[in-house]
């Protein structure tokens, strides 16, 4: 569904992307992790549309949309949904406002069908309840489910997650992750998410990509990523979790 193909990106005279060649698994929970800096947020921009590249090709379902603009890109874009590390609520609205917001600002619903639709998803991540405050009145935790339930309330094929756990306790980022994998599972959406949450997303992932030096280095499902021979990538999993990858790979 989702595939680029030598994809490159300079910004502020300094390469980011560097021909990148990703395809995501449609159906699954792709999540690219990588040390900071490395351009993982300005790859789910190229993703979406957001950022075109220098050179190379970003395919949705059969269509390159790189070159695309206007009315053609923003009909590719209806089929994402994207939850940005801060949840980007507005401030002003309500949490049922600001999930009713895509359905009335795109689909142009109006009345019952909108309230139905944003109570379901309220109540699918756990807010039930909560759609008549407002985003200061909610903890962290909260307004990344408010957040969610924005994303899901288009049905989206696709959905983009940018360090979704961001800012969390250890406690609160589990949450969350398991409430993702929950309606991933539940929806089959096609997912990919930015994370920095070693060794965690191991155990949530379908398939793991880590971005290197502006390419993508290694790219495999879950437990074989884990197994990588590649001495920076072993440090840098070891580094960032808890358990040594030694340890992950000796006990499998």
């Amino acid at each position: 569904m989702l595939k680029l193909v030598g994809v490159t990106k300079t910004l502020g005279g300094q390469p980011v992307l560097r021909g990148v060649d990703l395809t995501v698994p449609e159906g699954k929970l792709t999540t690219i992790i990588g040390r900071s800096g490395e351009g993982k947020s300005v790859l789910l921009k190229h993703m979406i549309g957001l950022f075109q590249p220098d050179s190379g090709e970003v395919w949705v379902d059969g269509v390159e949309i790189s070159r695309l603009r206007g009315q053609a890109l923003n009909e590719v874009r209806k089929r994402f949904a994207m939850l940005f590390q801060g949840a980007a609520l507005f401030d002003s609205l309500t949490v049922f406002e600001n999930v009713a917001f895509p359905l009335r600002e795109k689909l142009r619903m109006k009345g019952v069908e909108v309230t139905q639709r944003v109570e379901e998803k309220l109540e699918q991540v756990g807010l039930a309840d909560m759609g008549h405050k407002f985003p200061a009145e909610l903890s962290g935790g909260m307004r990344k489910r408010a957040g969610l339930a924005r994303a899901l309330v288009m049905q989206p094929e696709i959905i983009l997650f940018d360090e979704p756990t961001t800012g969390l306790d250890p406690l609160m980022a589990k949450s969350i992750h398991d409430l993702i994998t929950g309606m991933q599972r539940k929806f089959g959406f096609t997912a990919v998410m930015v994370s920095h949450q070693i060794p965690e997303i191991f155990g949530i992932s379908d398939y793991v990509a880590m971005l290197k030096h502006g390419k993508i280095a290694v790219m495999a499902e879950s437990a074989e990523f884990q197994r990588t021979t590649d001495p920076e990538i072993r440090e840098f999993i070891s580094v960032g979790g808890t358990v040594s990858l030694a340890s992950t790979i000796s006990t499998n």
